[in-house]
């Protein structure tokens, strides 16, 4: 134990005197600390628990023998500050002019359906659909820029996207045409996301003789479907339109329908088990893989409200997710729409738990990304941006543009977005699990601090949960090192 002394701590200052920071919490199974010097949790008994219990709440002053045995071990250390900087910030420039690995193209900002909870529906700041089309000459010349910042990348990829990116088909098989041409010696792959609902047999043949991975928005049954997606010239829903198109697929391209899938955008006050059950027993889309995500909350102008019953019920297909990796149920018997809750306890948990920290002088809060290098978005003018999810009216996310290239004191900035709420980060337990990027600090014209601190009590509320699963998990016996598929 004596080698948890060494690693890097995070600690902040009571009365000049620095102390670590820890967290507690407890599950079915036992009362845990989760300390964030040492990344590892600890089972403890009830004294141990209340000792820490009474530390914490006695601004560190009360150290009872069960402190000092936790000092003794090696936990609780103490450390010297460290300057917050992303570990990235010292490469920046050359991975950006060498490793972007894909850039997805807004060939339109127009959509031929009206999705309520759509970042482009008016719901959301400054984002509506417009008639803007991307250029022929922007597309290609943004193609271009992604070889010629890829040369150390392998495999590239582009991606379309809208509004709805098939009203562009002429210009996405001019973009496949030119990105064939110009990417010798490199692995070109391709993926697009669509309504589903403009799949002719002629767009068919192209996706698939081209190897696409496609993306079907497809939100559950009709009802659940129809509630949210409805086409624009009528007010109609697209479910039938959807499924006569997912028909055709199977049907004339069998071997492309594991190139597909399905991304389900899950309405809170919608009935969970009508989604979860169309996924998994309707003929039409139950071979298909599903992606869940939720309705997005950046630049919302309102917010969303989750009913009670549709939480118990997405708990409820965890909870049977979790016996299944016990071998209590069979896969189909789980709802496909939680089977990524697992991957983040793994990925998010389990993975970061392996990683130790020794004598690190610079160090950054997890979520950002390294702006135009993983997600880089061209809109359709042809400005850079870190990701499709960020709002194009925004200055500060803004990162370039094709014809001029990286703006990297920007891209610096959204990368260190930490050091805007620095105090707090460093004082925070979840600092090596936060999912927050310069998103959620983005008040368009500038950063902004409050805005970063108001999603933190749900983040640390979301990496609490996760930790109560793991150490259940853990406890119960599941070994997380031969997760099997």
């Amino acid at each position: 134990m004596a080698l948890l002394k060494k690693l890097s701590c995070f600690t902040f200052r009571v009365g000049g005197v620095q102390v670590p920071v820890f967290h507690l919490f407890e599950t079915v199974t036992g009362k845990y600390m989760f300390d964030a010097n040492a990344n590892t949790f600890l089972k403890l008994n009830e004294r141990s628990y209340q000792a820490l219990l009474n530390y914490r709440n006695s601004n560190f002053e009360q150290v009872e023998p069960e402190i000092q045995n936790l000092f003794d071990s090696g936990f609780l250390a103490e450390k010297q500050d460290f300057e917050m900087i992303h570990p990235m910030s010292d490469s920046l420039q050359h991975n950006l002019s060498r490793s972007v690995g894909s850039i997805t193209l807004q060939v339109t900002q127009n959509c031929n359906l009206r999705c309520s909870y759509c970042a482009y529906s008016g719901s959301y700041l400054h984002r509506v659909h417009t008639n803007k089309r991307m250029k022929k000459e922007v597309a290609l010349k943004a193609i271009k820029f992604l070889i010629e910042h890829s040369v150390d990348s392998p495999i590239i990829n582009i991606g379309f996207y809208g509004g709805e990116p098939l009203l562009e088909m002429d210009l996405i098989k001019a973009c496949v045409a030119y990105a064939r041409e110009q990417s010798a010696g490199k692995e070109l792959t391709f993926n697009l996301t669509t309504n589903a609902t403009l799949i002719t047999d002629e767009t068919l043949e192209f996706l698939s003789s081209n190897d696409f991975n496609l993306t079907i928005s497809l939100d559950g049954d009709e009802v659940a479907h129809d509630r949210n997606r409805v086409f624009a010239v009528n007010n109609k829903g697209s479910f039938q339109t959807i499924m006569d198109n997912i028909e055709n697929i199977k049907n004339k391209t069998p071997d492309y329908v594991d190139k597909v899938m399905f991304n389900a955008v899950i309405d809170p006050n919608s009935d969970f088990s009508c989604s979860t059950n169309f996924f998994s027993n309707y003929e039409t889309v139950k071979d298909f893989a599903v992606m869940a995500s939720d309705i997005a909350s950046s630049y919302k102008k309102s917010e969303s409200l989750i009913n009670d019953s549709f939480i118990k019920m997405y708990n409820y297909e965890v909870f049977k997710l979790f016996l299944y990796k016990f071998d209590k149920l069979k896969k189909n018997d789980v709802s496909k729409l939680v089977m990524e809750s697992f991957d983040q306890i793994q990925e998010n948990v389990h993975n970061r738990l392996r990683i130790s920290f020794y004598d690190v002088k610079k160090d950054h809060h997890s979520g950002p990304c390294v702006p135009g290098v993983q997600r880089l978005f061209v809109n359709a003018d042809g400005a850079l941006y870190p990701c499709e999810r960020v709002s194009e009216a925004s200055s500060v996310m803004r990162i370039g543009h094709i014809d001029t290239g990286f703006e990297l004191d920007n891209i610096r900035n959204i990368l260190n977005i930490g050091t805007i709420t620095e105090k707090e980060c460093k004082e925070c337990w979840a600092f090596r699990y936060c999912t927050s990027c310069a998103m959620a600090a983005d008040d368009i014209s500038e950063f902004s601090a409050a805005k970063k601190l108001s999603i933190c009590n749900k983040v640390k509320e979301n990496t609490e949960s996760l930790f109560k699963d793991y150490c259940v998990l853990r406890e119960l016996g599941y070994d997380f090192d031969k997760e099997k598929v």
